[in-house]
């Protein structure tokens, strides 16, 4: 039974997944837009929301907290703070879009858009 246990594993083990994760928010943060699979991107808006809504108060405890959480990638938690989360202030939540885009003809996985609102 599958009780509790939320989070999708992608045949990798925890260090491969939260290294894919940390890549992918790396990636959609820098670049405001990822095509990714569909699975994947659903996974990453659980990572990257929480992140922006914790930028949204731009104090040094957030900052370190973010870094942390980003596994030392400080320019990525300085983009957060500085210019994303600031776009989103007056909103509550849903700062990103998954848009299914097409299905890869070599094995029929289902891609999806993840960019910011």
């Amino acid at each position: 039974m599958r009780h509790h246990s939320t989070n999708r594993k992608f045949n990798r083990v925890r260090t491969q997944r939260s290294a894919l994760l940390a890549s992918l928010v790396e990636a959609l943060v820098l670049k405001e837009k990822v095509v990714t699979t569909e699975a994947k991107a659903k996974e990453l808006r659980k990572v990257v929301e929480p992140l922006i809504t914790k930028g949204k108060t731009p104090t040094l405890a957030v900052r370190r907290a973010l870094i942390a959480s980003l596994k030392g990638r400080e320019r990525i938690a300085k983009k957060i703070i500085d210019t994303i989360s600031p776009r989103y202030k007056d909103r509550a939540g849903g700062y990103t879009r998954v848009t299914k885009v097409f299905m890869k003809s070599s094995d029929a996985r289902k891609m999806a858009l993840i960019e910011f609102v």
